[in-house]
């Protein structure tokens, strides 16, 4: 793959202290202002809380880590997963700092690596980005149905999933589509939305709980096969075990790239950026793991609660929590994954439109288009939220949808992670104001080692099914990129500059 020219690296990092610098940032890496330049510094942090979104991920996915091991997935595992996915968000911070642009993770493998590197990391991210979309949207058809499915008298179905999936997809498009200033006001109301009621979840439980039993977050138990409801085969090895409960914490702290795709909408970008990827993951990984913790130790019964399996959520609400509290919780999780999914069409549709830009997809010249009222990339929303929905129809399980999301998104997070370690201090000597030193080189050979041990457990049964999605895809952009693309695609201005 191409390499850069390493003068290249030393033009375009940010030194940005205001607005009025961060157009000259942006024109510094070749682009002009074309989006609306309107999202404070909570803002960026709140899209990434939001799509992170502990109430999403955290709750529908509970059963990966309860009929694994038990409560330790919980008590030890969410703190092993949180510091996986912090040191991804260490080191996109650092070059997220250098080089605020949308479509972050692209332009910095690009920048860093050359654009060989860069256009397999837009093709990993984008996927994973429609699929994290589908598998949100998925999982709240599920949670939508376990928590008034039964009143309304509604029984899971394809045909039910469908046309929800598609319903809140649509809702969560137009919503896009109406501009950033609409999208920032919701994912702002969303990120308090998301502490007050994991805080009140966290009360809850631990008021109503029967007992405290406080060791359950620190007892391994094998939960494998019927007696964790069949949710992992079974298995003797509690190591394999433990692994495979990582999934729910690193599924469920991700999205935090959201804060670099929407880098060009975002006031004193070079410092905002970086802030909104670390402390979305903090304080996720800390209201994490209070409400969980919580959860753990309000059940009844470990053994009954691992062996419902999906069911371990609400089989403990009703045995736990009073009827009326219980529905008022519900309906503000329920309306937290919904603007969870709506802010994951804007980080998808950032990401379309910053490859768009440079010509590295199908139809880039609508692609890459900017409403001229509006200030948002129209056609790019509207792609992102059909492709998602597609995929849901085409694999409808949501284990199978979550397993492809969390390889392909933390690949590409690891990517430009990993490239910028070895450019660091050769070709790449220009930092942001967010800058850790030496100590990055640290981190990006820890995430190397963390996105093998990602792939790894992504494809594990019952997920198998996602090692040949895995395959598939990179033996097509094997293909395309050394058939096609490799003399075509440019990448981006910055991976082009000659002294």
């Amino acid at each position: 793959m191409t390499a850069v020219p390493k003068d290249n690296l030393k033009r375009g990092g940010a030194q940005s202290t205001g607005t009025a610098d961060d157009v000259k940032v942006l024109q510094s890496m070749g682009y002009t202002q074309e989006l609306s330049r309107s999202m404070n510094p909570f803002s960026n942090f709140a899209i990434s809380f939001s799509i992170i979104c502990i109430l999403s991920g955290g709750i529908n996915s509970l059963s990966q880590g309860i009929s694994g091991v038990g409560g330790a997935a919980i008590g030890i595992g969410w703190l092993v997963g949180s510091a996986i996915s912090l040191m991804f968000a260490l080191g996109m911070a650092q070059i997220g700092s250098a080089f605020p642009t949308a479509g972050g993770l692209y332009h910095w493998s690009s920048i860093l690596g050359g654009r060989g590197w860069g256009w397999l990391t837009a093709w990993l991210n984008l996927i994973g980005l429609v699929t994290v979309l589908g598998a949100i949207n998925v999982g709240t058809f599920y949670f939508f149905i376990g928590a008034f499915g039964p009143a309304l008298g509604l029984e899971p179905s394809f045909e039910i999933q469908a046309a929800f999936v598609i319903g809140i997809t649509l809702i969560q498009a137009f919503a896009n589509h109406v501009g950033i200033k609409l999208t920032a006001f919701l994912t702002d109301i969303s990120g308090y939305l998301i502490f007050a009621t994991a805080l009140a979840l966290t009360v809850a439980l631990l008021a109503y709980a029967p007992h405290w039993d406080l060791s359950r977050l620190w007892t391994f138990k094998n939960y494998s096969g019927d007696v964790g409801g069949g949710v992992w085969p079974e298995t003797k090895s509690m190591w394999l075990l433990f692994g495979l409960g990582l999934l729910l914490p690193i599924y469920t702290i991700t999205g935090f790239d959201a804060s670099a795709h929407t880098a060009e909408e975002t006031h004193d970008a070079s410092s905002s950026v970086p802030k909104g990827i670390v402390t979305s993951v903090l304080w996720s990984s800390l209201f994490g793991y209070l409400m969980l913790c919580a959860f753990v130790i309000a059940i009844p019964d470990m053994d009954g609660a691992a062996k419902s399996g999906g069911g371990v959520f609400f089989g403990t609400m009703d045995a736990v929590v009073p009827s009326t509290f219980k529905n008022v919780l519900y309906a503000a999780i329920f309306l937290s994954q919904f603007l969870c999914g709506l802010a994951t069409v804007t980080s998808a549709s950032r990401m379309i439109f910053a490859f768009a830009r440079d010509g590295g997809l199908p139809g880039s010249n609508a692609l890459k288009k900017v409403h001229a009222t509006l200030k948002s990339p129209v056609l790019a929303i509207w792609t992102a939220a059909v492709i998602s929905v597609l995929f849901t129809l085409y694999t409808p399980a949501y284990t199978t949808i979550v397993s492809v999301t969390v390889i392909f998104i933390f690949i590409s997070y690891g990517m430009p992670v990993v490239l910028g370690g070895l450019a660091y201090g050769k070709s790449w000597t220009h930092m942001g104001p967010w800058n850790l030193g030496p100590i990055y080189k640290l981190i990006s050979l820890i995430v190397a080692l963390a996105s093998v041990l990602i792939l790894y457990l992504g494809v594990q049964p019952p997920n198998d099914a996602a090692l040949n999605i895995t395959l598939a895809f990179l033996v097509l952009t094997a293909v395309i990129w050394f058939g096609f693309e490799r003399r075509r695609f440019k990448g981006p201005p910055m991976a082009k500059m000659k002294n």
